[in-house]
């Protein structure tokens, strides 16, 4: 059976997703559009996500962000809101805005960065949002690139970077056509009540200003 998915319009992802889910509940990897850029993902547990940071070549500290299909899934993995955090949640979410949250405690160390937070964003991707939310809980996220390498365009390009996962059946890519070249999501550190802008992204510094005011980094 081919390593490749259907993925690029509502009806190919409906198709798709049981076999989807029923990959990713097997421990597997998958390679997915964002509204970003493609992404590889997993469940947020020990085993697949030491398989994903394998698979990425993903050096030691440098975490993976989650995926969410609303903000109350965030909130059922104990992740906590300050007010900026809030605020730029309700602004902005779903879309290109990362929030690095306090708590979860039961998410895997290896999700956890340096500040002592996890990263989340609710996708704006819609086909990426329903999958989500099939699946009931969070799905990992990074770039779909080898190190030192820029974010792959499209389906083929993962499938060469990563064939042999592919060939193996451990790496699922969904094809959701080529996303051209679009900037990362912005990224915001509100593990405390005064956030900081860790990566300037799609969403720039003033339009976070100008949406909340000095809640905003």
């Amino acid at each position: 059976m081919t390593g490749v998915v259907p993925f690029d319009t509502p009806e190919a992802a409906r198709a798709s997703t049981p076999r989807v889910v029923a990959h990713l509940r097997a421990e597997g990897l998958v390679a997915y559009p964002t509204e970003t850029v493609y992404g590889l993902g997993s469940l947020a547990r020990p085993a697949p996500v030491a398989a994903l940071a394998r698979l990425k070549g993903r050096e030691p500290g440098k975490p993976f962000l989650l995926l969410v299909s609303n903000r109350a899934m965030a909130e059922a993995q104990g992740l906590g809101f300050h007010e900026s955090a809030d605020a730029m949640a309700r602004a902005f979410w779903p879309g290109p805005l990362t929030l690095v949250l306090p708590g979860g405690g039961g998410l895997p160390d290896i999700l956890r960065g340096p500040e002592g937070g996890i990263a989340v964003r609710w996708t704006a991707h819609p086909l990426i949002a329903a999958l989500v939310a099939a699946l009931g809980e969070p799905l990992t996220s990074t770039s779909a690139n080898l190190p030192g390498q820029p974010p792959a365009p499209g389906a083929e390009a993962i499938t060469r970077d990563f064939a042999g996962p592919v060939t193996a059946g451990t790496l699922l890519v969904l094809d959701g056509g080529v996303l051209g070249n679009r900037p990362p999501s912005t990224v915001v550190d509100c593990t405390s009540p005064t956030p900081r802008l860790v990566r300037p992204g799609a969403l720039s510094q003033a339009e976070l200003r100008a949406a909340v005011g000095s809640l905003a980094p």
